[in-house]
């Protein structure tokens, strides 16, 4: 697949590591791996860096001299937005709702909202409950009559330039698994605004990949986020020209782990915060990556991935925990 012919800002350090994860492993009583998405090295990485490549890359070709997005307060995609305007000299604008209620001061000042500012990102922040793709268009529009050159990325950069990222992943990750004659069961990850799971689920199926995709939602119902996920999936393929390549059995997204709403720890999340803190040395989030880690640990204990190889990958997303110190008080 060749996805040269797209408009790309290199940003990220790519191949991300594939790595055994033995300690947990051997806890679990199967094989994980982890694919270090982490690690791609913009404002101490994540998966939307893989994201930003094609989105900036557009952004600069048309002209922009200014970047909008929008997110939850410790939003990882804000904070890797703002520090890539930051590396590519435009500004950054982000708007920013309160959508787990907090008051606590590291929460809406440390983390991710800490490095927004530090890359020089001007933040407007909203109550929960607003419209936030509408309030991003008319934000747009507001600097657009102002003379600026406005380009606005969707919350979590998920559209179908931005899940090119992760068609990336795709090829990336199977190139890997070839040269070490690696036999993946099954990939499992953190799943919210859809573009990491569209996109990998739509570069697998383009070539013919054969590995089963399970996004854990941190957000959504299953209903809801598996239709995202494959809508999504659907406009990639078409803007990749393999227009009916992805087929809805594919898309599988599993939200039994969200707890009590977005953005809000939970139990088994810290726990598994805690265990690939204690066992691996790996930092997880407690919105995205604990939330996919735990679906991952519950079903491992259920025996859902016996006999198995499954490769964990990591969004990213560990500076959010200094946002969140109140959860792991005591």
């Amino acid at each position: 697949m060749y996805l040269a012919r797209f408009p790309r800002r290199v940003l990220a350090h790519l191949p991300t590591p594939l790595e055994p994860m033995e300690r947990l492993s051997s806890e679990l009583g199967c094989e994980i791996w982890i694919k270090r998405d982490d690690c791609t090295g913009l404002s101490t990485g994540g998966n939307k860096t893989r994201k930003l490549e094609f989105l900036m890359a557009e952004a600069e070709e048309g002209g922009a001299d200014i970047v909008l997005t929008q997110g939850a307060i410790q939003s990882n995609h804000a904070r890797q937005t703002a520090a890539a305007a930051a590396k590519l000299g435009m500004d950054c604008h982000i708007l920013l709702e309160d959508r787990a209620g907090y008051d606590a001061a590291n929460y809406r000042g440390n983390g991710n909202v800490l490095l927004d500012r530090l890359h020089g990102a001007s933040i407007e922040m909203f109550p929960g409950g607003h419209d936030m793709v509408a309030q991003l268009e008319s934000a747009a529009e507001e600097r657009r009559s102002a003379g600026r050159k406005v380009y606005a990325i969707p919350g979590g950069g998920s559209n179908p330039t931005g899940a090119l990222g992760y068609v990336n992943c795709a090829l990336e990750l199977v190139s890997q698994a070839n040269e070490r004659n690696l036999h993946i069961d099954h990939i499992v990850h953190a799943t919210g605004s859809s573009g990491t799971q569209a996109g990998l689920v739509c570069g697998m199926q383009a070539i013919n990949g054969g590995i089963p995709v399970l996004g854990i939602g941190t957000r959504a119902p299953r209903e809801k986020q598996e239709q995202m996920v494959f809508d999504l999936a659907c406009k990639t393929a078409d803007k990749l020209g393999c227009p009916g390549v992805v087929s809805r059995d594919a898309v599988c997204a599993n939200s039994d782990y969200v707890g009590e709403g977005y953005g809000l720890p939970t139990k088994s999340g810290v726990e598994a915060i805690e265990m690939f803190a204690s066992l691996e040395g790996i930092l997880l989030d407690p919105v995205y990556s604990a939330k996919g880690a735990a679906g991952l640990i519950d079903l491992a204990r259920r025996g859902e991935f016996a006999g198995k190889r499954i490769v964990f990958l990591h969004t990213g997303g560990s500076v959010g925990l200094f946002g969140y110190d109140f959860a792991f008080a005591g």
